[in-house]
């Protein structure tokens, strides 16, 4: 039974890393909204495995390597699959097939900063101390979500993309990843009163948040993520 307890949070660790690899697979496909579906799958998943870990009391720095590879699929590695699509599809209209004698191939590799930046950033928050309560850079999870909104986007409102535009997002994502920027997490602590400044921040975080996605849906994460931003910036500011 202890052993089953232990290992419910690296379940839903690899939970989230099938998700990654399915994202990996539609990717490819050129099925980026079904790809860009289980990158949200694999935010959901990677959001409850830590906090499982943290309820049962079980974290392990087994747990901790293991919650990083399977980031590192999930947040790193497919997210820059359906960047290097999304670019390539810009400048010809069609998906790429892995063809590297295709001239606009090479464009489109700019994309894969997204996983050599998400691993320097996951390799980073392994090893820094100082983000145990909260993170430099921007989460991997965050910029993740950030582009797989984008197919969603191009699909629900029928818009494109200039091949401009997604590699100006891509370099931005990238360097705001191993920025030294603190931002503030979503764990709340016990000993921190629901009334202090940061808790309030988290609060109309989420509120707006929740607003926006209702009325907007997948349009606001884009927006969101930028609010994140701004409001961890103002809050170090304060």
């Amino acid at each position: 039974m202890n052993a089953i307890k232990r290992n419910i949070p690296n379940i839903i660790t690899l939970a989230n890393l099938t998700c990654g690899l399915f994202a990996i697979f539609f990717a490819f496909e050129g099925n980026l909204v079904l790809s860009a579906t289980f990158i949200f799958y694999g935010a959901f998943f990677d959001f409850f495995d830590g906090l499982l870990a943290r309820i049962l009391k079980v974290g392990s720095e087994f747990g901790k390597q293991l919650d990083s590879l399977a980031d590192m699929v999930t947040f790193g590695v497919a997210p820059g699959m359906i960047l290097f699509q999304l670019i390539y599809n810009s400048i010809v209209n069609s998906f790429s097939q892995s063809d590297i004698t295709q001239p606009n191939f090479f464009p489109s590799i700019i994309a894969f900063l997204i996983p050599i930046f998400s691993a320097i950033r996951l390799a980073k928050f392994n090893t820094d101390t100082r983000q145990t309560t909260a993170f430099i850079g921007l989460p991997t999870p965050a910029a993740a979500v950030f582009i797989a909104s984008l197919p969603m986007i191009r699909e629900s409102y029928s818009l494109s993309f200039s091949s401009e535009l997604l590699i100006g997002a891509t370099i931005v994502l990238s360097l705001l990843l191993v920025a030294k920027i603190p931002l503030f997490s979503f764990k709340f602590s016990k000993a921190e009163s629901i009334t202090s400044r940061l808790n309030i921040i988290r609060i109309i975080l989420i509120i707006v948040a929740l607003i926006l996605l209702f009325i907007f849906q997948f349009a606001a994460i884009p927006f969101i993520v930028i609010l994140y931003l701004i409001l961890s910036i103002l809050n170090n500011i304060l």
